[in-house]
Protein backbone atom coordinates (compact mmCIF):
# COMPACT_ATOMS: atom_id res chain seq x y z
CA UNK A 1 0.00 0.00 0.00
CA UNK A 2 2.81 2.48 0.93
CA UNK A 3 4.70 1.83 -2.33
CA UNK A 4 1.62 1.94 -4.40
CA UNK A 5 0.55 5.30 -2.78
CA UNK A 6 3.99 6.69 -3.44
CA UNK A 7 3.90 5.55 -7.06
CA UNK A 8 1.32 7.09 -7.36
CA UNK A 9 0.22 9.30 -10.61
CA UNK A 10 -1.08 12.20 -9.42
CA UNK A 11 -4.10 13.70 -11.60
CA UNK A 12 -4.18 16.70 -9.13
CA UNK A 13 -6.67 18.33 -10.72
CA UNK A 14 -7.55 19.67 -13.45
CA UNK A 15 -6.24 23.57 -13.49
CA UNK A 16 -3.79 26.57 -12.46
CA UNK A 17 -3.65 29.74 -10.85
CA UNK A 18 -2.31 33.19 -11.60
CA UNK A 19 0.83 32.77 -13.51
CA UNK A 20 1.81 30.20 -16.41
CA UNK A 21 2.32 30.67 -19.25
CA UNK A 22 2.12 28.45 -23.06
CA UNK A 23 5.71 27.13 -23.56
CA UNK A 24 7.01 24.62 -25.57
CA UNK A 25 5.49 21.97 -22.98
CA UNK A 26 2.02 23.18 -23.61
CA UNK A 27 1.42 24.81 -20.52
CA UNK A 28 -2.20 26.11 -20.11
CA UNK A 29 -2.02 29.89 -20.16
CA UNK A 30 -3.35 30.45 -16.35
CA UNK A 31 -5.35 33.79 -14.98
CA UNK A 32 -7.91 34.60 -12.48
CA UNK A 33 -11.73 33.59 -13.14
CA UNK A 34 -13.12 35.86 -16.05
CA UNK A 35 -17.12 36.60 -17.20
CA UNK A 36 -18.30 33.54 -18.65
CA UNK A 37 -19.40 33.93 -22.41
CA UNK A 38 -22.72 34.34 -23.49
CA UNK A 39 -24.62 33.08 -27.32
CA UNK A 40 -26.15 35.42 -29.81
CA UNK A 41 -29.80 34.58 -30.58
CA UNK A 42 -29.01 32.76 -33.98
CA UNK A 43 -26.87 30.29 -32.11
CA UNK A 44 -27.13 26.18 -32.33
CA UNK A 45 -27.47 24.40 -28.80
CA UNK A 46 -25.67 21.35 -28.36
CA UNK A 47 -25.85 18.45 -25.92
CA UNK A 48 -22.95 16.69 -24.67
CA UNK A 49 -23.15 13.02 -25.72
CA UNK A 50 -21.10 11.75 -22.41
CA UNK A 51 -21.00 7.93 -23.37
CA UNK A 52 -18.57 9.47 -25.85
CA UNK A 53 -16.97 12.38 -23.85
CA UNK A 54 -14.00 12.15 -21.80
CA UNK A 55 -10.49 13.58 -20.24
CA UNK A 56 -7.64 11.90 -20.18
CA UNK A 57 -5.16 12.25 -18.10
CA UNK A 58 -1.15 11.65 -16.97
CA UNK A 59 0.73 12.26 -14.20
CA UNK A 60 4.43 11.51 -13.49
CA UNK A 61 7.05 11.09 -11.40
CA UNK A 62 11.10 10.40 -11.21
CA UNK A 63 10.20 6.52 -11.22
CA UNK A 64 7.45 6.67 -13.91
CA UNK A 65 3.94 7.50 -14.98
CA UNK A 66 0.23 6.61 -14.41
CA UNK A 67 -2.67 7.25 -16.76
CA UNK A 68 -6.56 7.30 -16.99
CA UNK A 69 -9.75 8.97 -17.84
CA UNK A 70 -12.44 10.73 -16.15
CA UNK A 71 -16.19 11.15 -17.35
CA UNK A 72 -17.90 13.81 -18.25
CA UNK A 73 -21.56 13.80 -16.83
CA UNK A 74 -23.35 16.76 -18.61
CA UNK A 75 -23.10 19.69 -20.30
CA UNK A 76 -24.21 22.23 -23.90
CA UNK A 77 -22.44 24.16 -26.01
CA UNK A 78 -23.92 26.85 -28.46
CA UNK A 79 -22.29 27.25 -31.89
CA UNK A 80 -22.75 29.37 -34.93
CA UNK A 81 -21.69 27.74 -38.53
CA UNK A 82 -17.85 26.60 -37.38
CA UNK A 83 -17.18 28.34 -33.84
CA UNK A 84 -18.01 27.45 -30.45
CA UNK A 85 -19.93 30.63 -28.62
CA UNK A 86 -20.53 29.39 -25.24
CA UNK A 87 -21.03 26.04 -23.33
CA UNK A 88 -20.18 24.15 -19.87
CA UNK A 89 -20.03 20.61 -18.89
CA UNK A 90 -19.61 18.73 -15.19
CA UNK A 91 -16.74 16.22 -15.26
CA UNK A 92 -17.11 13.32 -12.24
CA UNK A 93 -14.93 12.91 -10.03
CA UNK A 94 -16.27 9.60 -8.53
CA UNK A 95 -15.34 8.45 -12.64
CA UNK A 96 -11.65 8.75 -11.76
CA UNK A 97 -10.12 5.71 -13.43
CA UNK A 98 -6.47 4.49 -13.34
CA UNK A 99 -5.75 2.19 -16.69
CA UNK A 100 -2.25 1.23 -16.39
CA UNK A 101 -2.77 -0.90 -13.21
CA UNK A 102 -4.55 -3.77 -12.29
CA UNK A 103 -6.35 -5.38 -9.35
CA UNK A 104 -5.42 -4.01 -5.95
CA UNK A 105 -2.67 -1.74 -7.27
CA UNK A 106 -5.65 0.00 -9.86
CA UNK A 107 -7.94 0.33 -7.08
CA UNK A 108 -5.73 1.48 -3.99
CA UNK A 109 -4.37 4.18 -6.30
CA UNK A 110 -8.14 5.23 -7.53
CA UNK A 111 -9.11 5.53 -3.68
CA UNK A 112 -6.18 7.84 -2.88
CA UNK A 113 -7.34 9.88 -6.13
CA UNK A 114 -10.88 9.61 -5.07
CA UNK A 115 -9.73 10.40 -1.14
CA UNK A 116 -12.13 7.45 -0.25
CA UNK A 117 -8.96 6.12 2.07
CA UNK A 118 -9.55 7.01 5.80
CA UNK A 119 -6.69 10.03 6.58
CA UNK A 120 -6.02 10.99 3.18
CA UNK A 121 -9.09 12.09 1.89
CA UNK A 122 -7.38 15.76 0.89
CA UNK A 123 -4.62 14.66 -0.57
CA UNK A 124 -5.82 14.48 -3.89
CA UNK A 125 -9.89 15.10 -4.72
CA UNK A 126 -12.14 14.66 -1.69
CA UNK A 127 -14.76 13.39 -3.59
CA UNK A 128 -17.20 12.85 -1.09
CA UNK A 129 -16.82 16.83 -0.54
CA UNK A 130 -16.36 17.64 -4.04
CA UNK A 131 -17.89 15.36 -6.28
CA UNK A 132 -17.84 17.75 -9.61
CA UNK A 133 -15.70 19.59 -10.95
CA UNK A 134 -17.09 22.40 -13.90
CA UNK A 135 -15.60 24.20 -17.06
CA UNK A 136 -17.06 27.31 -18.32
CA UNK A 137 -16.32 28.63 -21.15
CA UNK A 138 -14.71 32.44 -21.52
CA UNK A 139 -13.88 32.91 -24.80
CA UNK A 140 -12.77 30.87 -28.21
CA UNK A 141 -10.24 32.37 -30.45
CA UNK A 142 -7.12 32.00 -32.73
CA UNK A 143 -3.59 32.80 -31.96
CA UNK A 144 -1.30 32.10 -34.84
CA UNK A 145 -3.60 30.00 -36.49
CA UNK A 146 -4.61 28.08 -33.78
CA UNK A 147 -7.89 27.94 -31.82
CA UNK A 148 -7.62 28.40 -28.18
CA UNK A 149 -10.60 28.10 -25.77
CA UNK A 150 -10.67 29.78 -22.62
CA UNK A 151 -12.52 28.83 -19.79
CA UNK A 152 -13.22 28.59 -16.00
CA UNK A 153 -12.03 25.50 -14.48
CA UNK A 154 -13.56 24.31 -10.82
CA UNK A 155 -12.39 21.85 -8.77
CA UNK A 156 -12.02 20.95 -5.08
CA UNK A 157 -13.70 24.82 -4.64
CA UNK A 158 -11.39 27.12 -6.29
CA UNK A 159 -11.70 28.53 -9.99
CA UNK A 160 -9.03 29.74 -12.33
CA UNK A 161 -9.13 30.62 -15.93
CA UNK A 162 -7.47 28.36 -18.35
CA UNK A 163 -6.63 28.47 -21.87
CA UNK A 164 -5.58 25.95 -24.22
CA UNK A 165 -5.51 24.78 -28.27
CA UNK A 166 -8.68 23.21 -29.44
CA UNK A 167 -9.96 21.39 -32.73
CA UNK A 168 -13.40 22.38 -33.10
CA UNK A 169 -15.78 20.67 -35.71
CA UNK A 170 -19.24 21.36 -36.15
CA UNK A 171 -21.31 18.71 -38.94
CA UNK A 172 -24.66 19.40 -39.16
CA UNK A 173 -26.00 17.89 -36.01
CA UNK A 174 -23.00 17.11 -34.67
CA UNK A 175 -19.84 18.99 -32.80
CA UNK A 176 -16.55 17.98 -32.13
CA UNK A 177 -14.43 19.41 -29.48
CA UNK A 178 -10.71 17.75 -29.39
CA UNK A 179 -7.92 19.39 -27.25
CA UNK A 180 -4.35 19.06 -27.95
CA UNK A 181 -2.90 17.55 -24.92
CA UNK A 182 -1.46 20.90 -22.26
CA UNK A 183 -0.25 20.67 -19.00
CA UNK A 184 -1.84 21.85 -15.85
CA UNK A 185 -0.40 22.68 -12.38
CA UNK A 186 -2.74 20.98 -9.71
CA UNK A 187 -0.87 22.66 -6.81
CA UNK A 188 -2.34 26.21 -8.21
CA UNK A 189 -6.05 23.89 -7.36
CA UNK A 190 -4.61 23.02 -3.77
CA UNK A 191 -3.54 19.79 -4.55
CA UNK A 192 -0.21 19.72 -3.07
CA UNK A 193 0.51 15.79 -2.11
CA UNK A 194 4.10 15.03 -2.29
CA UNK A 195 4.84 18.37 -4.44
CA UNK A 196 8.71 19.62 -4.32
CA UNK A 197 7.13 23.13 -4.74
CA UNK A 198 5.37 22.65 -1.18
CA UNK A 199 7.32 20.10 0.86
CA UNK A 200 11.23 20.05 1.57
CA UNK A 201 13.23 16.38 1.61
CA UNK A 202 11.30 14.47 -0.91
CA UNK A 203 14.39 13.37 -2.50
CA UNK A 204 13.56 11.36 -5.80
CA UNK A 205 9.76 10.56 -4.16
CA UNK A 206 8.04 14.04 -5.25
CA UNK A 207 4.72 13.69 -8.16
CA UNK A 208 4.97 16.07 -10.77
CA UNK A 209 3.03 19.37 -10.32
CA UNK A 210 2.49 19.21 -13.91
CA UNK A 211 -0.60 16.80 -15.00
CA UNK A 212 -1.25 15.94 -18.50
CA UNK A 213 -4.71 16.62 -19.77
CA UNK A 214 -6.69 15.74 -23.24
CA UNK A 215 -10.50 17.34 -23.57
CA UNK A 216 -12.17 14.71 -26.03
CA UNK A 217 -16.08 15.94 -26.21
CA UNK A 218 -18.52 14.95 -28.67
CA UNK A 219 -21.97 16.59 -28.93
CA UNK A 220 -25.46 16.53 -30.55
CA UNK A 221 -27.88 19.29 -31.56
CA UNK A 222 -30.62 19.88 -29.07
Amino acid sequence: MKKTILNLCLVGGIALATVACKNENNNAETTDAQEVASANEAAVEFVVDTTNSTIEWKGEKPAGSHNGVISISEGTFTANDSLIESGSFVINMNSIEVQDLEGDDKANLENHLKGTVEGKESDFFNVKEFPKATFEITGVNEVEGNTMLRGNLTMKGETKNVEFPVNIDVDGDELELTSESFTIDRTQWGIKFMSKSVMDNLGDKFISDDITLTVKVKAKKA
